[in-house]
């Protein structure tokens, strides 16, 4: 799924746009936990998202740093 493609599934789901890039971050993060997508999408979308500035919360970096550290 591309970025496109995630934003889009967000507002047919939601009925609305997505406020920033975190929210976008975690919506690929509820669509893999959910199945929607596998791991290898959610790796490359948290990596676009990230390089265009969304962030995860501190708490969560730290407390998975293993995943996050090799993903990009």
């Amino acid at each position: 799924m591309s970025v496109k493609g995630l934003m889009y599934e967000f507002v047919m789901i939601k009925k609305q746009n997505t406020l920033n890039l975190n929210e976008q971050l975690d919506f690929a993060q509820k669509c893999y936990l959910t199945g929607e997508i596998n791991i290898v999408e959610y790796k490359r979308l948290f990596c676009k998202l990230n390089n265009q500035g969304a962030v995860k919360p501190d708490d969560f970096i730290f407390n998975n740093r293993e995943l996050i550290t090799d993903v990009c």
